[in-house]
C-alpha cells in the first residue's frame, strides 16, 4: 500500500466509454492521482503511457488504491471482487444495477470504502444537502422540482431530480411534484422550489459542461482511497466535511 501522501494509484474500469475517456483525460490534471491501468470491454484500450487491460484480465492489474467504475452491470461484480481482493476503494457510477448488486455494495462496505452515486457533480451534492435541510425546516411548504435537459435525454424525471426528491423526503414532509423540460443542448439544470404563503425559496444548479461529473468522480477517488471501510456519499468527501459510513 502506498503512503497516504503519495499519489493514489488509480484504475479506471470502463475506460472506453464517454465518461471513461473523460476520466482518463482529466486524470492527467490531477496530481493526487496516478493512473496505473485502464480497463475496457473485450479488448484492452490503447492509451499513451497507461497500461490497458480487457475486462477479463482484472487478475493481472497492477497494485492500486482506488478504482473508478463507469461500465455496465455485466462487469460490475468482477470489478467489485477485484477491489475487495486488493483492499482498494471502490467508486462507481454504473447504472442499471439489480437488487443483488446493490446489496453487494453494502456487503463490500464492511471491508472497503465504497461510494456509488447517480451524479458526481460536487455542486449537486451540496444542493442535495441544502434541499434536505430546507425540507426539514419547512415541512408544510409546497415542494416542486423542475429539471431541464437536452432534447436527446429520454428518462423523465431525471435521476438527479429523483435523488433531490429523495432528499426532500429524507428532510420530512410530502414528496415533491416534478416537471421535466427537454430543449436544445442543455447539459442539465435542476430547480428545487419551496413555496409558502407570500414567499418562495429557489435552489438551482446549472451544469454547463459534462466534465464536472468526471472531475467529481476523480475527487471522490482521491479522497476515498485511505478512508475506513463504509458506505460514503459525495457530500461526505468534500473539503470541510467529515466522511462517515452510511
Amino acid at each position: 500500500m502506498a503512503a497516504a501522501d503519495s499519489p493514489v494509484r488509480l484504475v479506471i474500469h470502463g475506460a472506453s466509454g464517454r465518461m471513461g475517456q473523460a476520466l482518463v483525460r482529466l486524470c492527467a490534471e490531477a496530481p493526487a492521482l496516478r493512473l496505473v491501468a485502464a480497463v475496457a470491454g473485450s479488448e484492452a484500450p490503447h492509451i499513451a503511457g497507461v497500461p490497458g487491460f480487457a475486462a477479463g484480465e482484472l487478475a493481472s492489474l497492477p497494485a492500486f488504491e482506488a478504482c473508478i467504475d463507469f461500465s455496465l452491470p455485466a462487469g460490475f461484480d468482477r470489478v467489485l471482487d477485484r477491489c475487495l481482493a486488493q483492499g482498494a476503494a471502490f467508486v462507481s457510477g454504473t447504472t442499471g444495477l439489480d437488487s443483488h448488486q446493490l446489496a453487494r455494495l453494502d456487503e463490500a462496505a464492511a471491508r472497503i470504502p465504497v461510494l456509488w452515486a447517480a451524479n458526481f457533480s460536487l455542486g449537486v451534492a451540496v444542493l442535495q444537502d441544502l434541499v434536505r435541510r430546507a425540507a426539514a425546516a419547512l415541512p408544510q411548504w409546497h415542494r416542486d422540482i423542475v429539471e431541464t435537459h437536452h432534447v436527446h435525454k429520454k428518462d423523465a424525471p431525471s435521476g438527479t431530480a429523483l435523488a433531490l426528491g429523495e432528499s426532500i423526503v429524507e428532510g420530512g414532509g410530502a414528496a415533491p411534484h416534478y416537471a421535466s423540460l427537454r430543449a436544445g443542448d442543455i447539459v442539465g439544470e435542476h430547480l428545487v422550489q419551496f413555496t409558502g404563503a407570500g414567499e418562495r425559496i429557489e435552489l438551482i444548479h446549472r451544469a454547463t459542461h459534462r466534465d464536472i461529473f468526471a472531475r467529481g468522480a476523480l475527487h471522490c477517488a482521491s479522497a476515498l482511497a485511505h478512508r475506513a471501510p463504509g458506505r460514503y456519499r459525495v457530500i461526505d468527501l468534500l473539503s470541510g466535511m467529515t466522511g462517515r459510513g452510511a
